[in-house]
């Protein structure tokens, strides 16, 4: 039997390249941007969650439970997974980042294969041109190795992944990661 996924999509951050807008909510293609990962994550997993620090009842009109950072002043990515792993009630969670609108449809499958082949606590995805270690498909036994690294100050997600020892899953489409930091990244293409 095959276990179970919750999929956590990542909102909570401070949006400061986009002016301290709240990015998930921010209109792309006539839906917030938290839609948009909601619908792509939606088939790939059993349930939906969503971190986000602010704005939360509009984070909840999207359809998904939303939970806040355990901790202060907006610590990054890896507090948003951390609430995520206290709050999947499944072995499996897998997390991605409320900008990049055209991830994979097969994230889910590819990553699984690597955490399985590699026997490891965390799966990342990773194209031949860079790591895009913000999609990761982490256990939840993973989650006292992160409560320390984070008690510790740390905060890099690469550094956590290197010490938690977790494998890279290739994934060939480098522009399926393509995410929009700028406001100007949100106007449709001319």
């Amino acid at each position: 039997m095959t276990e179970q996924v919750t999929g956590l999509v990542l909102a909570g951050g401070e949006g400061r390249r986009m002016g301290g807008r709240d990015k998930g909510l921010l209109d792309w293609h006539g839906r917030p941007l938290a839609a948009n990962a909601l619908a792509r994550l939606r088939p790939q997993v059993d349930a939906l969650l969503i971190s986000a620090n602010r704005h939360q009842a509009d984070y909840v009109a999207l359809g998904a439970p939303v939970i806040g950072d355990r901790m202060p002043d907006y610590a990054g990515p890896l507090a948003g997974l951390q609430a995520g792993l206290h709050a999947c009630a499944t072995p499996l969670l897998v997390a991605v980042p409320c900008d990049v609108p055209a991830f994979p449809t097969d994230l889910v499958t590819q990553l699984r294969a690597a955490l399985d082949r590699a026997v490891a606590p965390v799966a990342y995805a990773a194209t031949a041109q860079r790591q895009h270690a913000t999609f990761m498909l982490v256990r939840r036994e993973a989650l006292p190795h992160l409560e320390v690294y984070l008690a510790e100050g740390g905060r890099k997600i690469r550094e956590w992944l290197q010490r938690v020892g977790a494998t890279e899953a290739r994934f060939a489409d480098e522009a399926a990661f393509a995410n929009l930091n700028r406001p100007e990244d949100l106007l449709p293409s001319p």
